[in-house]
């Protein structure tokens, strides 16, 4: 008996069994190494905060106009980034701009994601001629330079931030549509998708439940990554004066309106450009965290 006493004793002192951790437990702890990623996102948070508490922050009236103010340069009391050629705070500007620009970016992305990954789980999943035209018609739309193609769908369009939204999230649309099919093409023909068909599932079951979530890790390194260029095709599409108008504050409106003053007061340009900058590269290093953290390749 004391043979076997000790033998239950060692058993129930040993270490409990730890269960296995998720993919999406390791994705975030392989983020969380990046410290270039880290940085990113801590970036992104602190420009997400003030633009969404920009209506309590202390700040002026991004449209007050005070002639009298005009171009003063960074560090003016009463205006810690200085004013532009009507007097208005570049600072108030610059938090009220950054919430239509980035507003306009995730939005943009989400049109196209939407409707991108529809096409191609249709496209990918029941092939046949689904798949030719579906493709062949994004084959058509990738066929134009994105940049052409959306000034082209706003000049038909009308000039206009809403128009500047549909048009970018039309030319993003073949990006989206183009991973998903190649994700659902890879995983329809898998053991498990066709014993899902076996056992008489639905094709909307197996599309939500099967195909679906084994696209989401390309998608989130690519809509990570998107967004930063809807907000520069956005802003372009402003500064070419097709996007948002005068007197809204919006990034690319503020830099065509101070390229006139580049020479007598630099800031007014320089400092819309550098936030599309900043914004641009902390979702560009987040993204690059996200590829390594989901790729299992680098796993």
């Amino acid at each position: 008996m004391e043979p076997a006493v000790r033998q239950n004793q060692g058993i129930s002192g040993a270490s409990p069994i730890k269960k296995p951790q998720g993919p999406w437990v390791l994705a975030w702890k392989t983020f969380k190494k990046d410290k270039a990623a880290v940085a990113g996102l801590i970036l992104l948070g602190v420009m997400a905060l003030a633009m969404i508490l920009a209506p309590w922050l202390p700040v002026l009236n991004p449209d007050e106009v005070d002639l009298g103010s005009r171009l003063k340069p960074v560090g003016t009391e009463g205006h810690i980034l200085g004013t532009d050629h009507l007097g208005r705070d570049l600072l108030s500007r610059l938090i009220w701009g950054g919430r239509v620009s980035i507003l306009v970016g995730v939005v943009a992305v989400g049109i196209a994601l939407l409707f991108g990954s529809i096409l191609g789980l249709i496209a990918g999943y029941f092939r046949s001629y689904f798949d030719t035209v579906i493709m062949r018609f994004m084959d058509i739309l990738m066929a134009f330079p994105y940049v052409l193609l959306a000034i082209a769908i706003i000049a038909a369009l009308g000039p206009g931030l809403m128009n500047t939204m549909i048009a970018v999230s039309i030319v993003g649309i073949p990006y989206y549509a183009r991973i998903v099919r190649g994700s659902t093409l890879s995983f329809r023909e898998m053991e498990f998708v066709m014993a899902e068909r076996a056992l008489g599932a639905g094709h909307f079951h197996i599309i939500v439940h099967h195909i679906l979530p084994n696209c989401l890790p390309p998608l989130i390194v690519a809509v990570s990554l998107d967004v930063g260029w809807m907000i520069l095709a956005a802003a372009g599409m402003s500064f070419l004066g097709l996007g948002a108008q005068p007197p809204l504050a919006e990034w690319g409106v503020m830099l065509s309106e101070g390229q006139e003053f580049i020479r007598v007061a630099p800031h007014v340009s320089l400092l819309p450009g550098f936030a599309i900058f900043l914004v641009v590269l902390a979702l560009n290093l987040v993204g690059d965290g996200l590829r390594d953290a989901l790729d299992p390749k680098s796993k």
